[in-house]
This record gives C-alpha cells, sequence and structure tokens, in this order.
C-alpha cells in the first residue's frame, strides 16, 4: 500500500479519558476506532499512537488521583496498558478489523537496527489491510513520554519512520487559538504560532501545545504535513484525514525552485 495513503493519528489522555483523567471512556473508543475503521475500509492505512495507559492503570488499580511519584507512574502505565489494548480490540473487532501493540522507546527510534526492525514490523503489518497498529511509548520502563509529551514526539518519530502523509495529533482542545481565543485554521510559519502558546494544560495531559507544535516542527521539516483537532468531536477526522478545514493545519513550505 502507497505511502501517499498513511496516517499516523495520535491520541492524548484527555481525548480517551473520562472528564477528571481517572479512567478511560470506552464510549469515545467505540467512536474513535468507528471513524479509524472507515478511513482503512477506504483504503488509508492508519498508526495509532496511543496515549492513557497511565489513565487507564490509575482506574484498574483503584487510585482516586493520577500518582506523582515515577515508579507509581510507570506501575500505572503497566497495569493500565493491557486495558488500552482490550478497549481498542474490542472496539475495532465490530468492523472487522484486528489490533496489534508496539511499545517503543526513543532509544528503539535512535538504534539504526532496532529502528530498522520496528519500521519492518509496522510494514509487515499495513500490508495486511485489516490490522491496526497501535503504539504506545514503554512507560513502564522509559521516562521521557511519563515526564514530557504526552507522546507527541513519538508520534512525529513514528510518521517519519512509516513516511506518512500526513500526522493528525487529536487533542482536547479545537487546534491552535489566537490571543482572542478564536481557532487559527490554517499555519504557514511555525515561528509565529509558537507565539500564541499559552502554559494551561489538562492535570491528567502530560503535553500541552508547545510539545505539539515542536512535533510538528519535526514532521514538517520531513514534507510532511500535520493537523492539530479536537479527537472528541465527531467526523472530524475524516475531515481531517483529507487535509480538510479541522482544527488547525500546518501546511509544508513550498522551497522556492533554483533556475
Amino acid at each position: 500500500m502507497s505511502s501517499r495513503d498513511r496516517l499516523v493519528i495520535k491520541f492524548g489522555t484527555g481525548v480517551l479519558s473520562k472528564p477528571g483523567g481517572s479512567a478511560l471512556a470506552p464510549v469515545r473508543f467505540r467512536e474513535i476506532c468507528a471513524e479509524v475503521a472507515a478511513l482503512v475500509h477506504k483504503g488509508i492505512s492508519c498508526v495509532i499512537v496511543s496515549s492513557a495507559a497511565i489513565a487507564a492503570g490509575v482506574s484498574v488499580l483503584g487510585r482516586k488521583s493520577r500518582p506523582e511519584a515515577l515508579a507509581d507512574k510507570q506501575a500505572c502505565a503497566a497495569t493500565g496498558q493491557p486495558e488500552l489494548m482490550r478497549l481498542y480490540a474490542n472496539s475495532f473487532r465490530p468492523h472487522r478489523l484486528k489490533v496489534a501493540q508496539l511499545l517503543l522507546t526513543h532509544s528503539d527510534i535512535d538504534s539504526r537496527v532496532r529502528r530498522a526492525n520496528a519500521g519492518n514490523t509496522l510494514e509487515r503489518l499495513l500490508a495486511a489491510g485489516d490490522i491496526v497498529p497501535i503504539i504506545n511509548e514503554n512507560d513502564s520502563v522509559a521516562v521521557e513520554e511519563v515526564r514530557f509529551g504526552d507522546n507527541d514526539r513519538l508520534s512525529a518519530e513514528v510518521a517519519l519512520l512509516v513516511r506518512a502523509s500526513r500526522l493528525l495529533l487529536c487533542t482536547s482542545s479545537d487546534g491552535l487559538t489566537d490571543a482572542g481565543g478564536h481557532r487559527v485554521p490554517v499555519v504557514r510559519d511555525l515561528q509565529k504560532a509558537h507565539a500564541l502558546v499559552r502554559p494551561e494544560k489538562g492535570a491528567f495531559s502530560v503535553g500541552g501545545m508547545k510539545t505539539k507544535l515542536e512535533a510538528v516542527g519535526v514532521v514538517l521539516d520531513h514534507g510532511i504535513p500535520a493537523t492539530i483537532l479536537d479527537g472528541r468531536q465527531p467526523s472530524l477526522l475524516a475531515i481531517a484525514a483529507h487535509g480538510g478545514d479541522a482544527g488547525t493545519r500546518f501546511l509544508v513550505e513550498k522551497k522556492p525552485v533554483r533556475r
């Protein structure tokens, strides 16, 4: 299948969890997987980069709030990851799709051999046509995404790895907003976009708009456009997948032709 029809879709914790972030939202999974399945059945390969293992573990372990200690967060991730995958598998099954789990660390991406192995595995999975790879940072042994980024950086690295046609960052806000709180539909100058970033973010989200813009910058440098959109809103995913007016679109700058 051509990489021209390949999406990397990242879902943040705020999209996949219930209000308060202490448990997953099964209804949201069913909605999301139905939209992704519709894209797959149209011939578009989809790779999901999923956060929320820690949020799932908070519920599994019966905790009232997200822990602060790193070891406790990693324990939540270890217990929450099976629940996260169970919801994905159950939600894709009615659409005749299977899921595959890949847990990666940044050292996997940085290692030439392990990067090649991960890439080969993903190519085989996507070639099957009825498998949706679900990738998460290996939070039980690594610390980068536990401390920073909520998988934003990882999603950009995965987009490069599979030569995606577009990166979709699904979050709990309607893309980038200007000083007046209005959605910015299109960004052509990423440096100007950074000036609009505000520090607020959800209590159960690790990343913020800053890390998303950094991820966008990585893929734009490699010719891959990106969109930041509200993953909780029905039908936006299909619009964004085709480069339509959803959230904030980041366009690849065309290089001047030398004569």
